[in-house]
């Protein structure tokens, strides 16, 4: 009995019965090596082919994010079909229409300008070659904001070329920007195209830049605003300003330190007798970074009138010799505004021009002005040389020499403290 009860409910079970599978077909999408060159065809507005009426060619062209399309072009008047179909094939040729570079340039996805921007502005810290500084990117991103993105930034990348950077340009020019302002605003423009690349690490979208047709100017080193503190606003600075901005002010004037470097200063980079600084760090937007490039890693000797300065400023110093009240580094817009509070509108690069021209002034070797300024090596000569470095002794009498170039009587107390006559010493 219990076998027949199990029968009867397996008979009046209800029958499912499922739908027929269906093969899922991909549309599969553009592929070159599908693609065996096209030549495309020729024809006019009669039945008969006409010598002397004028013939037309059409072909297909890859737009960037959409269908393809049709496009047609005027070959002028042909005796022959044949001669039309050459017209037209040197054409299609000269168009590049069949190249690898016009397939993936105009098959890759359909990427606007301000996206591809962004990406590129993410991998510049990161990137295994090369990393940016935070500061270039920075200004790399204020450089978008300001002027390209809102010019740029809704195109394809695929149709930002020299037409499009020439209305760029154009605009700069006609807001006065000066000319080295928009040759790197224009540098930004050609970096964010060139950093579309495909899976092999080629350019998907390779440019040709005319600078000729863009209308880029020419930057004229010597129309270059370059301003540079004397040695009379360097003894009114000094005089008018709090010891701390003081003595930091004085240190740029006579090192030729970068702001960064000098911000980054701890008293474990003197010597003890505080004639040597070591450049060990860098400081922006109040944190710690490597310097600017490898040669800025380097040692700075400091004149006499100098480290007996400093001896006296870093006495119970343990932390950044520039410093906030709660030991931080003093940010560089505070310094700039002390700076500014003098009544001289200058930037904090104008001391590291004095310094320069300090050093030229005094006839210092090359080497060595690239080594306290911390200059990159030009030639193989530069490197053969580099031994020079090492020769503290030279590099004192050379410190000794050039001396400040200003005074610093008066500053924390020191009386007696002259600059040196570099004229007499030599």
């Amino acid at each position: 009995m219990p076998a027949l009860e199990s029968t009867e409910l397996q008979s009046t079970a209800p029958t499912v019965t499922l739908p027929a599978a269906t093969t899922i077909r991909r549309k599969r999408g553009p592929s070159l090596s599908r693609r065996i060159g096209q030549t495309g065809n020729v024809f006019q507005h009669s039945k008969e082919w006409n010598p002397a009426a004028p013939a037309y060619g059409r072909y297909w062209i890859d737009i960037p994010g959409a269908e393809r399309k049709r496009r047609t072009v005027t070959l002028g008047v042909c005796t022959t079909r044949s001669a039309a179909r050459r017209k037209l094939r040197e054409h299609i040729e000269a168009e590049g229409v069949n190249t690898a570079h016009s397939f993936t340039s105009t098959t890759a996805p359909a990427t606007t300008f301000r996206a591809q921007a962004a990406q590129w502005i993410k991998s510049l810290s990161t990137r295994r070659r090369r990393p940016v500084k935070p500061a270039t990117i920075f200004g790399w991103q204020h450089a978008l904001d300001k002027w390209i993105l809102p010019n740029v930034g809704d195109k394809l990348t695929a149709e930002v070329s020299n037409g499009v950077l020439r209305e760029l340009v154009d605009k700069m020019t006609a807001a006065s920007l000066s000319p080295k302002t928009i040759v790197n605003y224009s540098q930004v423009v050609k970096l964010v195209v060139a950093s579309a690349v495909n899976a092999d690490g080629e350019q998907i979208h390779p440019r040709k830049w005319n600078h000729d047709f863009i209308g880029l100017p020419i930057v004229d080193p010597s129309k270059q605003h370059r301003p540079t503190v004397t040695e009379s606003e360097l003894r009114e600075i000094l005089a008018s300003t709090r010891e701390r901005y003081a003595v930091l002010f004085a240190l740029l004037a006579g090192t030729g330190l970068r702001i960064g470097e000098a911000l980054g200063l701890k008293p474990t980079d003197l010597s003890q007798d505080c004639r040597v600084l070591y450049v060990r760090r860098s400081i922006w937007n109040g944190k710690e970074q490597a310097p600017k490039t490898p040669a800025a890693v380097r040692e700075v000797d400091l004149a006499e009138p100098l480290s007996l300065l400093l001896r006296e400023y870093v006495k119970g110093n343990s932390g950044y010799l520039f410093a906030t009240k709660h030991g931080r580094p003093i940010q560089q817009r505070n310094v700039l505004r002390a700076l500014h509070a003098t009544g001289k509108k200058l930037g904090l690069h104008s001391f590291r021009r004095f310094r320069t021209e300090s050093l030229r002034r005094a006839r210092v070797p090359e080497d060595l002005i690239k080594l306290w300024l911390g200059h990159s090596k030009d030639t193989v000569t530069d490197f053969y040389a580099s031994g020079l470095s090492k020769d503290l002794a030279w590099r004192r009498e050379w410190c000794d020499r050039v001396g400040l170039g200003f005074s610093l009587v008066g500053l924390l107390g020191l009386q007696n403290v002259v600059p040196i006559d570099s004229a007499k010493v030599a």
